[in-house]
């Protein structure tokens, strides 16, 4: 398949970017066999490039450091772009995985992460730098980071949602629709009119009786 030169151009500086691993959770299992028990370990590993790429990956092994180049391959099979409004996400989202469920909200400048666990390696490796995590389910870390995982790949760029519905980005993104609520007050305060013109009447009628 043939490529453009700027598609080229960006597929060079995203394999140049330096991909870094942080090692979430590290556990030992056992396979029961004729003989006894065969001990093997398991390796949850996440990579990212810092900036808006990042990838989950799982492995299995006799030994720990196998266990972990597996994961890390595996993580590189998975990765993925994740949509960003400056230094959150787009908009709030609730992923799912199994039992897990993880809310991610978008968080002003200088929040920071809040997140714990392995939700925040995934976040801080896929640049994200202001948003707010919850946990609403199960605290198993594998289907926490997939349920991490499943929310960021299902979230949509402003770009995107203004194409499909027709709309200019400025009318899709939040901060416009709160400038624009600030004009409707003012209509509340028209029905004073009617009060005046009854007071009126019921003054003339005053003036009638009176004479």
């Amino acid at each position: 398949m043939s490529t453009t030169p700027v598609e080229r151009e960006v597929i060079a500086r995203e394999e140049t970017r330096e991909l870094k691993e942080r090692v979430v959770e590290i556990n030992r299992v056992a396979k029961v066999v004729k003989g006894g028990r065969r001990f093997s370990f398991t390796a949850l590993v996440v990579i990212g490039d810092e900036v808006d790429r990042v990838g989950l990956g799982y492995g299995k092994a006799r030994e720990v450091p196998l266990a972990i180049s597996k994961a890390v391959d595996d993580a590189k099979k998975n990765l993925f772009t994740i949509p960003k409004h400056g230094t959150t996400i787009t908009h709030e989202i609730v992923g799912k995985f199994g039992a897990a469920r993880v809310m991610l909200r978008p968080a002003s400048e200088g929040t920071g992460v809040i997140a714990g666990g392995g939700v925040r390696a995934v976040l801080e490796l896929g640049g994200v730098r202001d948003i707010l995590a919850k946990s609403l389910g199960t605290t198993n870390p594998v289907n926490m980071l997939k349920a991490t995982v499943n929310g960021l790949k299902r979230l949509r760029r402003p770009e995107d949602v203004a194409a499909a519905r027709g709309l200019t980005v400025s009318q899709v993104l939040p901060a416009a629709k709160q400038e624009e609520e600030p004009a409707q007050e003012p209509v509340a305060a028209a029905p004073e009119e009617p009060q005046e013109s009854q007071e009126s009447e019921s003054g003339e009628g005053q003036d009638q009786a009176d004479a």
